[in-house]
């Protein structure tokens, strides 16, 4: 039956409760996509993450955890892990056997995928929240709450079916429940404060600017582009004077391989009022020094004119930095 071994394995991961206050919130959670093309093929990815952070990784060939840092395993003996893996295994194959098996009897429709999100946050008064949550199709399909398997109104009677079986099995809904809720925290709170001096770190931003003429307009594009700075939270304005300049575009601060982050903040201007405009950035790695860049100050860098042409050469856009 569906994970009917891990019911077994559960002795492996056997651990007390913290019941210590917690005094920064923590956010631990495990990622699996399920990716079924047809009734013989399906592949599987995992990863856990601190936060924003992705910490480990999984190897679907030879079934193991990928620690992403040197303390990615937190306080958790190697015995500990080897008994996750185990665990992680089991519950891996058996699922795409009886998802392949079922697929037809539970209505889902080649190819499809399934999302798992699972994990524990531990806020500052001293309280647990565990949760999972499975999407198909990104969808919301069923949850795990109170040692029961529940549908999601998106799941429709297809969910309903899912739970109706997997609710038969007391084992797997203990294993479950031990899993976020006793060792998910346990572990999360060893993470953090292995990697305490990682996560509190300070790195300073790199900024310059480029820019290039909007085609069939007299407007140029001007970019502010700031990177490699961490914690995420920053601060980026295109400023004249003391004025917030309005209708600037903030794109998505995004991942860096090495864990920092970087962001690009546009505006178009008419070429004309690109004068006097500047770039600011704040950062919590900056102290009170903002970095200000103004564009069209001259640098040691190729430089974009207020019209757009290019100073040194005939392409049509380049950085201006002043740092």
């Amino acid at each position: 039956m569906l994970f009917l071994q891990l019911a077994s394995l559960a002795v492996l991961l056997s651990g007390s409760d913290n019941a210590d206050v917690i005094q920064e919130h923590i956010l631990f959670h495990v990622i699996q996509i399920s990716s079924f093309a047809n009734q013989s093929w399906a592949k599987i990815q995992g990863s856990g993450w601190l936060g924003e952070l992705q910490t480990h990784g999984w190897d679907s060939e030879s079934g193991t955890i990928i620690f992403l840092h040197t303390w990615s395993k937190s306080n958790f003996s190697n015995e500990e892990f080897m008994g996750l893996e185990l665990l992680f295994r089991v519950y891996l194959i058996r699922l795409i056997q009886e998802i392949q098996d079922c697929a037809s009897q539970l209505q889902f429709e080649y190819p499809f995928e399934l999302q798992v999100t699972a994990g524990c946050e531990l806020p500052s008064r001293n309280t647990t929240k565990s949760f999972l949550q499975v999407a198909y199709q990104g969808t919301d399909f069923l949850s795990f709450q109170n040692m029961s398997w529940v549908p999601s109104p998106e799941g429709e009677i297809r969910a309903q079916r899912v739970c109706d079986l997997i609710n038969q099995y007391e084992g797997i809904k203990e294993t479950v429940s031990k899993l976020i809720r006793n060792v998910c925290p346990r572990f999360a709170l060893g993470l953090f404060d292995a990697g305490k001096m990682y996560l509190q770190r300070q790195v300073k931003p790199e900024a310059w600017l480029s820019g290039s003429p909007i085609l069939g307009s007299s407007q140029l594009l001007l970019v502010c582009h700031v990177s490699g700075f961490y914690p995420k939270p920053i601060w980026v304005m295109w400023m004249r004077g003391e004025r917030e300049q309005p209708g600037i575009q903030r794109g998505d601060v995004l991942p860096n391989v090495d864990g920092t982050w970087y962001l690009r903040v546009i505006l178009n201007v008419e070429a004309e009022e690109a004068a006097g405009l500047f770039c600011q950035v704040r950062h919590s790695s900056l102290g009170d020094q903002d970095i200000i860049l103004y564009w069209g100050k001259t640098s040691p860098f190729r430089e974009l004119d207020p019209t757009g042409s290019d100073s040194t050469s005939n392409t049509s856009d380049g950085p201006c930095i002043m740092v």
